[in-house]
């Protein structure tokens, strides 16, 4: 049952994070949808999931235009520039930003159509060729700067992804690497809420709520392998 999923999920981080000293209610929950159909969002909005997040902006365009719960959609995958035009009025947030020429790009659309949205840079803490995000924290923390002054937009905080790795000690060190750049933008933008940690999916939450995170995202313990 969807329900209990949701439930077991939500009992994996109150225990995550009562062994970091922290209120369950630290850690937000957002339900991956990618690559299942409108129908299982409709459900989950139904089990009482609000928050979602979604890999690829033309999927999220057909699943989500028209829902009348207007849940709260997040895009957690790659943003090419010329997808940017479809973010307003359908994410709230954008998670995966990677680069100043992408937030420019999304930050032409958000003005034109007069809305604002909250991001979050991409990290690559793993260092695997095969994942997005900024390589260098050098490169971040300049990137941040000049990303946070663009209007329309709204720097949040950090997203990284674990490596791909049965290693609790590498996936500890790459969390605690990405909290502490976090810890470095925050310091760096003082009035700005940088208050969104985006770590954790569903083989490494715990790790990620006791390395810090704010935010995970879970696809495959909330609604089963993806494309089954």
């Amino acid at each position: 049952m969807l329900t209990d999923r949701i439930a077991e999920v939500k009992e994996r981080i109150a225990s995550a994070c009562i062994r970091s000293g922290r209120s369950a209610d630290s850690v937000q929950l957002v339900a991956v949808t990618k690559n299942h159909p409108r129908t299982v969002v409709q459900d989950a909005i139904e089990a009482g999931l609000r928050v979602f997040g979604e890999n690829r902006v033309q999927e999220a365009v057909e699943k989500y235009r028209g829902l009348s719960e207007g849940p709260e959609l997040h895009l957690i995958g790659h943003l090419q520039s010329n997808k940017a035009r479809f973010v307003p009025g359908l994410f709230s947030w954008v998670e995966s930003i990677d680069s100043v020429h992408i937030a420019e790009a999304l930050s032409r659309r958000l003005v034109a159509s007069e809305s604002t949205c909250s991001v979050l840079l991409q990290y690559n803490s793993s260092g695997e060729e095969t994942k997005s995000g900024f390589a260098e924290p050098s490169e971040l923390l300049e990137a941040a700067e000049r990303i946070q002054g663009l209007p329309g937009i709204s720097v949040r905080g950090l997203m990284t992804i674990g490596p791909f790795t049965q290693d609790s000690a590498r996936i500890t060190g790459a969390f605690g690497s990405t909290r502490l750049l976090f810890d470095r933008v925050r310091a760096m933008l003082p009035g700005v809420a940088i208050d969104t940690l985006s770590m954790g999916m569903t083989d490494d939450l715990e790790i990620a709520i006791s390395e810090g995170s704010t935010e995970v995202r879970i696809g495959t313990a909330i609604f089963g392998s993806r494309g089954e």
